[in-house]
């Protein structure tokens, strides 16, 4: 992960300060920093602008905990790509050192560095999350896309701590016809919950 660094800064495909638009902390003002570089290779991916790492400008860790600091956002959102590609332990050590939260989004497919307020999995099937991070996270949120999905979430519900919250998504182009399946699923397996792409809605970042 180490060689992905270079001079102390990572490459940042986008940031920008938002509200975050799915999962536990929806409706929450969070800066988000999307990071550059990802080989899980989801077909449905919306950002697969983000896959070659070298597209990418580098940005120190030093400006990426200023422009956060700058607009007192109380979370960082570290996500991707897959950020994990990454070590994260100086960046999120910086971040913290201001007060702020930090958070990040990953397919958990590369192991963890960094140190997190908040673990968000979302395990695909083109390259299988780590047990070890797994059993971390807070939240796991999986994209339903067809009907097999529904047997990967339990799947990987079986392997996370009982306080993770869990959520069921539809893929975003998939979701008139996958939402109504969702609903019922949860009406009958009310441990999980529907998570939705509500800054999609508000057409915000």
């Amino acid at each position: 992960m180490s060689d992905l660094i270079r001079n102390n800064s990572l490459p940042v495909m986008e940031h920008f300060y938002t509200l975050q638009g799915e999962g536990a902390y929806t409706g929450n003002a969070a800066y988000f920093v999307r990071l550059g570089g990802c080989d899980v290779g989801c077909v449905w991916c919306d950002v697969k602008e983000s896959w070659d790492v070298n597209a990418h400008p580098q940005i120190s860790i030093q400006n990426i905990v200023k422009f956060i600091s700058e607009v007192k956002s109380p979370i960082a959102v570290i996500t991707g790509g897959e950020p994990l590609m990454h070590n994260l332990d100086e960046l999120t050590e910086s971040i913290q050192s201001k007060g702020i939260r930090t958070h990040i989004e990953t397919s958990a497919s590369h192991p963890l560095s960094g140190n997190w307020d908040w673990i968000c999995v979302s395990p695909k099937k083109f390259k299988a999350p780590l047990p070890e991070i797994l059993i971390k996270a807070n939240e796991l949120k999986v994209i339903i896309f067809n009907k097999s999905d529904f047997d990967w979430a339990e799947k990987h519900a079986s392997m996370v701590e009982k306080d993770c919250q869990l959520f069921l998504q539809p893929e975003w182009d998939q979701q008139s016809k996958m939402l109504p399946l969702i609903i019922e699923y949860v009406k009958q397996n009310p441990k999980w919950k529907i998570g939705l792409q509500t800054h999609k809605w508000m057409q915000i970042p």
